[in-house]
């Protein structure tokens, strides 16, 4: 026995020190059914959301939330975890065919309607791009702008102490691709957020999420 408890104790000291401590994961969201418990919405339109066997479908509205104007409907919003010691993941996979200048759908770290980071797919100047970006006091600052091919995007944010970094992956590639790094506009504790916004008013467009993901990363 004496035997066996020093193997383990050895296996663990190794990965511990090779860094192979797994990942723990926090929420795992798949928006099945209906939404789990710590979810809320900002400015709910109860008609332009569903939840379905593909996952969770909002219409792009008009409205924004870049500035200040704060008005977007469907802000989706649950606690983050605390960062300030281990590095957080938070991950999501979105799918939309914009038509609009501007329309956008993101992954968001979110203090308030004035202090975010977000990174998400996006129509700039009619190219269909990943966007990230920093608000503070409605003050917005864009980080990067890369154009891409592809209408579904998985997108992640790495936060630890006051620092994120966003990256993003399309279907094609297994490798993260690097979108931009910048420090938090906020203190205290934040808010994971996903974001429509700025539709067209006349033509439903209904993007998708799936596959939500948060984990505290292992040391």
């Amino acid at each position: 026995m004496k035997t066996l408890v020093r193997i383990s104790w050895a296996l663990s000291a190794l990965a511990l020190g090779a860094g192979l401590l797994a990942d723990e994961i926090l929420v795992r969201e798949d928006f099945k059914g209906k939404l789990s418990e710590g979810w809320s919405w900002v400015r709910e339109h109860p008609g332009a959301w569903r939840v379905t066997d593909h996952g969770l479908e909002v219409r792009v509205e008009p409205g924004n939330m870049w500035g200040s104007a704060n008005n977007a409907k469907n802000v989706l919003v649950r606690p983050a975890p605390d960062a300030s010691q281990q590095e957080i993941e938070v991950s999501v996979t979105v799918e939309n065919r914009p038509t609009e200048q501007y329309e956008q759908v993101d992954l968001v770290w979110y203090y308030d309607d004035s202090h975010m980071v977000k990174l998400g797919q996006e129509l700039v100047d009619g190219k269909l791009s990943i966007v990230m970006g920093r608000e503070e006091k409605d003050r917005t600052r864009t980080i990067a702008i890369i154009p891409i091919a592809s209408a579904k995007v998985r997108l992640r944010m790495l936060v630890k102490g006051d620092r994120l970094r966003g990256q993003f992956r399309t279907p094609d590639s297994e490798n993260w691709r690097e979108a931009g790094e910048c420090d938090l506009p906020g203190k205290g504790p934040a808010k994971i957020s996903l974001q429509f916004y700025q539709g067209p008013a006349q033509t439903e467009h209904w993007a998708r999420v799936t596959d939500f993901r948060v984990s505290r990363k292992g040391e």
